[in-house]
């Protein structure tokens, strides 16, 4: 796989990011992914070559731009380390609903111009906050993404939360994929209901499911990885974008 450094012009600055594309040239589909809390990293670099590898044009972009640069976190310690948990709190709390919809435009723009990209539609696949991230650009930009996924995503339909995925649940044309962990706090039972009522009363065409495995389980380098949940995640991932995403 190919690995292009690229910025993306924001209108909140220059967002560096990689384009992720197969060796033997041509264009194809274009997918958006997001990183889950921990930001870009090599787990999440060697996930868009796979996904690349699978015939799309993947964009995978610092979704902390705006942080003017920061250390990169170790997921075997991030969340025992107070200290490292603050700070990843505090970067994952910075990155406002608002900033996600203006970025995911910026994104698709980008993509638009890109000649290693073909076809209208575009998918958007995310992890963690990036699953929140994926499923809330799908809501605010519904006539370029077709397909959306989520895996382990939390606070997807949080009734405290203004900017909610499950509150753009009318706005949404994309067909939907959401994978959730057992037992995750950022995304209890009356969640999963509220977004699934959501779905199904916006006619959205979408698959809800619970893997039996903890959140983290699609990210290689969290502790919480679960190689079979993983290899279920690319088979939903292949299924959903080759059914809606076409050159």
């Amino acid at each position: 796989m190919l690995r292009t450094d690229v910025t993306v012009a924001t209108e909140d600055g220059t967002c560096a990011a990689t384009l992720h594309t197969a060796s033997g040239g041509g264009s194809r589909p274009a997918v958006i992914l997001y990183p889950d809390a921990g930001g870009v990293r090599e787990t999440f670099s060697a996930m868009a070559d796979r996904l690349a590898g699978l015939g799309y044009a993947v964009l995978l972009p610092d979704v902390y731009y705006r942080s003017g640069g920061y250390a990169p976190f170790d997921l075997a310690t991030v969340f025992s380390d107070p200290a490292e948990r603050e700070r990843l709190t505090a970067l994952a709390t910075s990155v406002t609903g608002a900033m996600i919809v203006r970025d995911a435009g910026a994104f698709l723009g980008f993509l638009a111009g890109r000649s290693e990209v073909s076809g209208a539609g575009v998918g958007t696949t995310g992890y963690c906050m990036g699953g929140r991230m994926s499923l809330i650009a799908a809501g605010h930009h519904p006539d370029r993404i077709a397909a959306a996924a989520s895996f382990h995503g939390g606070r997807l339909a949080a009734e405290d939360d203004p900017d909610s995925p499950y509150l753009l649940a009318d706005r949404i044309r994309a067909a939907v994929y959401v994978a959730v962990a057992e037992n995750d706090s950022s995304f209890p039972p009356d969640q999963h209901e509220r977004l699934e009522l959501a779905l199904k009363t916006a006619g959205v065409r979408h698959t809800v499911n619970t893997y039996p495995a903890a959140h983290g389980f699609a990210v290689p380098d969290n502790p919480t990885y679960d190689s079979a949940a993983d290899e279920r995640h690319w088979a939903a991932l292949t299924d959903l974008y080759g059914g809606n995403l076409h050159s």
